[in-house]
């Protein structure tokens, strides 16, 4: 009996130390991040502003502005999402519950797992190869879009794969238990009730090409742009353009690059000016998957 008690002391003490070394490891990521915010806000806070938003990029910092930045950063974060989510989804569905477990179906996932892994420029100097060269599409805003696309497809698709499998097999046992094909059943039953986890893991592959540069210098992104591309609205029948998808751009990690490499120390006020947007854009699209999340599984009732 004294040697159950000691045994069982001593794993309160193990657990006790974890929770201790975990909280630890949770506040110095907490810390990290809130100083780099504060770095950030410091100095560049002060030149946030409607023209900062408004103003094309100047050889005059305090005229200078994001506007061609972050309207390119949203147009190539539209093509990324259009590309990557619905083929990432559908090839997790399909591994996860089409199929067949062979050698052929262990390799590609394999490969998945590796891709997920591979360096950014990586994926720039085959786009720049396949989607400049080869397919002739320029450097243009399908390029930066499709290159993004690839880079975070590995991650949606593994975000996908977990996601249904942390579906209990009972769930589907009932719906072929009523006669529903499988088909119905994964679209009835199994993609609803993971799509909390599919959505938290698009958010955050999106979250990871929002911030990519490496791939897009590569391609050919311009440094500095003083235009905005062609509107995807037009006043005369069918009201919807696609020549903005050939448009040259530029994004806003570039466009802080391009500030960071200027002497001028006005220049740099900018360039965290910037940064903070971009850690604000991102932490607003964690916080949405993460409200997505949370809305998803109080709707579940296991």
């Amino acid at each position: 009996m004294e040697d159950l008690d000691k045994n069982t002391a001593r794993r309160k003490r193990r657990d006790a130390l974890f929770a201790v070394v975990g909280l630890l490891a949770t506040f110095v990521g907490m810390i990290t991040l809130g100083a780099l915010i504060l770095n950030l806000a410091i100095d560049g806070v002060g030149r946030l502003s409607y023209n900062f938003f408004t103003a094309f990029p100047s050889r005059f910092a305090g005229r200078a502005g994001i506007l061609s930045a972050w309207v390119g950063t949203t147009m190539v974060m539209m093509v990324t999402a259009a590309t990557a989510v619905p083929m990432g989804v559908a090839a997790g569905v399909y591994l996860e519950e089409y199929a067949p477990k062979n050698w052929l179906t262990a390799m590609v996932e394999i490969n998945i797992a590796n891709l997920a892994g591979v360096p950014s420029i990586i994926y720039g100097l085959m786009a720049l190869g396949l989607f400049v060269y080869q397919l002739n599409l320029g450097q243009s805003i399908l390029t930066a879009g499709l290159t993004l696309a690839l880079l975070i497809l590995p991650i949606v698709i593994v975000a996908t794969r977990e996601s249904i499998r942390a579906i209990p097999n009972s769930i589907r046992e009932a719906a072929y238990a009523l006669g529903a094909t499988k088909w119905r059943t994964i679209r009835d039953h199994v993609i609803p009730y993971s799509t909390g986890g599919i959505l938290t893991g698009v958010i955050i592959a999106l979250s990871r090409a929002i911030g990519e540069t490496a791939p897009l210098i590569t391609i050919g992104a311009l440094t500095f742009i003083a235009f905005l591309p062609d509107s995807p609205i037009t006043s005369e029948f069918p009201f919807i353009s696609f020549q903005w998808l050939m448009s040259p751009f530029t994004v806003m990690p570039i466009q802080m690059f391009n500030w960071v490499s200027r002497p001028q120390q006005e220049f740099h006020l900018n360039a965290a000016a910037t940064g903070l947007v971009l850690m604000v854009m991102t932490l607003i699209m964690n916080g949405i998957a993460i409200y997505f999340r949370y809305r998803f599984r109080k709707r579940i009732k296991w």
